[in-house]
C-alpha cells in the first residue's frame, strides 16, 4: 500500500504524541533503584526496616546511595522516648555516601565545590531563611527557629528518604546544605558531623582569648563528643588537656588522643579530691577553660570548682532536656570571673573548617577514626541502639551491606 504525504505526516504526529504521553517506567531509570529500604523508628525503642518506592528527582535534587553513618546520641535520645515528637521517624545525621543521580540545576556544593554523580557527599543544616535570625545573623544559622537536619525529619510519604539510616537517601529540600568529600575516607566521613560540633564548640571557645598552647583545659566526659573535643583541641596546639570519666576505656583512648592527665571520678570518688587533682597539673589555680561534655545536671554543677578565677567554660552536654542543677553564682561565676560559653549544634560554614580538621589529625596521626568501635547493618539497628545506651562501646556506627 502506498500512502501520499499527507498520510505519512499524520502517522508520524500520532506517533510522537504518543511517546510524548508515555511515562518512563519507575524501574527504567538508569542507575536508580525503583525501591529502597530504611530504618524507620515506629515507637519508643522499635525500629522497623521498611521498603519505599524512589521518589522522581526533581530539578534541585540530589539521590545518594548510603555507605555509613553514626549512632548520635540524639539518635538514642529520640530512639529511648521521641522527645522531639517525631515518630515515625527515619533517623540518623551522621551520614555519608555516593551521588547516584542528580537533577539538572545541581552543579556545585554549599561551598561552591563542582559536584557530579560518583562524588562522595555528607548533608548539614537546613535552614529556613526566613526567620530573625537567618535574616539578619546569616553567620548563626545553627540558632534558626526552624533549623532541620536529615534524620530529625518526621516521616513524609511524598519523600519517605528523609534520614540516613536507610540504603537511599533523597536530599530534597529548601535550604539544605551539602558538601563534596572526595577526599575523606569513610570512617572520617562518618566522623565529620561529630567533629563539626566539636570545630563549633572550639571556635566559640577560642574567642575567649583563654585556648593557646600554654593553656591547661579540662574536657569533662569522655564519650564520643568529649573525645573528639580532646582531638580538636589537641590538633589546635593545646597541649595539657585534663580528662574526667568514669570508664577505663573511654580514659584510655583519651591518653591515645593525646590527653596529658587523665581522673577516674570512680576512684576519685570525691569532689575535693578531684579539683586537688586538677590543680596539682593545672599551675596550682585550676584550669583555664574547661568544656562540659556531659548530659548530667550534677556533673555540670561541678565543673565550676575545677576552673581557676579569670578562666572560661563552654557548656556543650545538653542537647536535650536533662534537667537543672544549682549553683551560687557568686562563687561559681561572678567572684571567678568565669567567661561562660554555650555553644548549640553547628551552621553549615562550620563544614568546611572541620574538614580541614580531619585533614590536619590525619597529618598528626590523632588516633580519631579509633574512636569507632562497633559497626552495624540496617536490620540490627535496633541493637545498635542498645549497644550505644550500655556504653559498652565508644562511636557506634551503621554500615551499608555493600560497604
Amino acid at each position: 500500500m502506498e500512502l501520499n504525504q499527507s498520510q505519512i505526516e499524520s502517522i508520524v504526529r500520532q506517533v510522537l504524541a504518543g511517546m510524548d504521553r508515555a511515562p518512563a517506567p519507575t524501574a527504567s531509570r538508569p542507575g536508580i533503584p525503583a525501591t529502597a529500604r530504611v530504618a524507620m523508628l515506629t515507637g519508643q525503642k522499635k525500629i522497623e526496616v521498611k521498603e519505599f518506592p524512589v521518589p522522581a528527582l526533581g530539578d534541585d535534587d540530589i539521590l545518594v546511595r548510603v555507605e555509613g553513618c553514626g549512632v548520635c546520641g540524639t539518635d538514642v535520645h529520640e530512639w529511648k522516648g521521641d522527645p522531639f515528637g517525631l515518630i515515625p521517624v527515619v533517623l540518623g545525621h551522621e551520614g555519608t555516601g555516593e551521588i547516584i543521580a542528580m537533577g539538572k540545576n545541581v552543579r556545585t556544593d554549599t561551598a561552591g565545590n563542582p559536584l557530579k554523580v560518583g562524588d562522595k557527599i555528607v548533608t548539614s543544616v537546613i535552614s529556613c531563611g526566613e526567620c530573625h535570625i537567618c535574616r539578619m545573623h546569616p553567620a548563626q544559622t545553627n540558632l534558626c527557629d526552624k533549623q532541620g537536619v536529615f534524620g530529625l525529619i518526621g516521616h513524609k510519604e511524598e519523600q519517605p528518604l528523609n534520614g540516613w539510616f536507610a540504603t537511599h537517601l533523597l536530599i530534597r529540600a529548601k535550604g539544605a546544605t551539602y558538601f563534596n568529600v572526595n577526599d575523606l575516607d569513610l570512617d572520617e566521613r562518618m566522623l565529620l558531623e561529630l567533629a563539626t560540633v566539636c570545630v563549633h564548640a572550639y571556635n566559640r571557645a577560642n574567642a575567649t582569648g583563654l585556648l593557646n598552647f600554654n593553656a591547661r583545659v579540662l574536657v569533662q566526659g569522655l564519650g564520643p563528643v568529649g573525645l573528639m573535643m580532646c582531638a580538636v583541641l589537641r590538633a589546635a596546639g593545646v597541649n595539657r588537656i585534663i580528662g574526667v570519666d568514669g570508664t577505663p576505656r573511654r580514659l584510655e583512648m583519651a591518653r591515645r588522643l593525646g590527653v596529658h592527665t587523665t581522673i577516674n571520678f570512680k576512684e576519685l570518688s570525691t569532689l575535693e579530691a578531684r579539683v586537688a587533682k586538677v590543680k596539682e597539673v593545672a599551675n596550682g589555680v585550676g584550669a583555664d577553660f574547661a568544656f562540659q561534655c556531659t548530659g548530667a545536671p550534677p556533673a555540670a554543677k561541678d565543673i565550676f570548682e575545677y576552673i581557676r578565677r579569670g578562666g572560661g567554660l563552654c557548656e556543650m552536654g545538653f542537647f536535650v532536656n536533662n534537667g537543672s542543677y544549682e549553683i551560687n553564682p557568686h562563687f561559681a561565676m561572678c567572684n571567678k570571673e568565669i567567661n561562660l560559653i554555650g555553644s548549640w549544634d553547628y551552621s553549615a560554614e562550620d563544614y568546611p573548617t572541620t574538614m580541614a580538621f580531619l585533614r590536619q589529625a590525619r597529618e598528626m596521626n590523632i588516633p580519631i577514626k579509633e574512636l569507632i568501635t562497633h559497626r552495624f547493618p540496617l536490620d540490627r539497628l535496633n541493637e545498635a541502639m542498645e549497644t550505644n545506651v550500655a556504653q559498652a562501646g565508644i562511636k557506634v556506627c551503621y554500615i551499608a551491606s555493600d560497604n
